[in-house]
């Protein structure tokens, strides 16, 4: 007799290959949240946070829900910090050159900010764990309402100091460093500075960020290979990491592997 047809063996719903594929990453996750909490985390990790149009493209939604969803992982990002002790987060939340995007993009991010700032001032987790909130930039360019919302949350947090966290509104690195620079020349011009006590900490001291550490880690997401204007006094010598996945879709996993990633390099600082 022939051979009978072999008969394919019936593919296995979708639900049970979703299934799988969650048990197996949970597993991963696990074993590298372990790896992690073996070694040392950055004091300071510093995220730019890219992607959210284009995510919001890719999932047949408007732009206004890329930005509440990739609002929604900044939480989650907070909580994953707070698990691990990074101390200090720094994320760039609009740059100098994001306000040219169109008019009505721009409101509804003031608006998402003037929410999530308010919210920020009356977080349980926010008072919980003794986080510091600031905002750094250029707060001329916010509307006002913003702006109040800022002093709210900074006010509400200001005798915080476990842990620290910083939102780059309306921030550029390049101005930044510039108006350090104006500092600096005011001080020679009214007689309380020699020009050659200017150092690399004198400048550091007229930043944002005097009062904190450099960042080790920059970490970006989007497949973007570039700092774009962020922290560049700062980063000199920082570990830099760059995802491919866009700011929205971030998973736990993503965050530990890049955690990860800085632990297994040798920092040697120019040495």
């Amino acid at each position: 007799m022939a051979d009978e047809p072999k008969r394919k063996e019936p593919a296995a719903p979708a639900y049970l290959s979703q299934a799988v594929g969650d048990a197996l990453r949970g597993i991963t996750e696990k074993r590298l949240l372990e790896l992690v909490r073996r070694g040392p985390v950055p004091r300071h990790l510093a995220i730019i946070m890219d992607g959210n149009r284009r995510f919001a493209r890719s999932m047949g939604m408007t732009v206004q829900g890329g930005h509440e969803k990739g609002r929604d992982t900044l939480e989650e990002l907070l909580d994953w910090c707070l698990e691990i002790n990074i101390p200090i987060l720094t994320v760039y939340a609009l740059s100098t050159e994001n306000l040219h995007r169109p008019k009505e993009e721009i409101e509804a991010l003031m608006e998402l900010f003037d929410r999530a700032l308010r919210q920020i001032a009356v977080d349980e987790r926010v008072h919980r764990h003794q986080i510091r909130v600031r905002v750094i930039g250029n707060r001329d360019v916010l509307p006002p309402r913003v702006r109040e919302a800022v002093d709210i949350a900074e006010k509400a947090t200001a005798s915080y100091t476990k842990y620290r966290y910083n939102v780059a509104l309306g921030y550029g690195g390049r101005d930044e460093i510039v108006a350090a620079i104006r500092a600096l020349a005011r001080e020679v011009q009214q007689g309380r500075l020699d020009p050659d006590a200017i150092d690399s900490e004198a400048v550091s001291r007229h930043l944002y960020t005097a009062d904190l550490p450099d960042p080790d880690l920059v970490f970006r997401t989007s497949g973007e290979e570039r700092i774009s204007n962020f922290l560049l006094w700062q980063s000199a010598y920082s570990e830099l990491y760059f995802s491919d996945v866009l700011w929205p879709g971030l998973t736990r996993l993503d965050f530990l592997r890049a955690i990860r990633s800085y632990q297994l390099r040798a920092r040697r600082y120019g040495e």
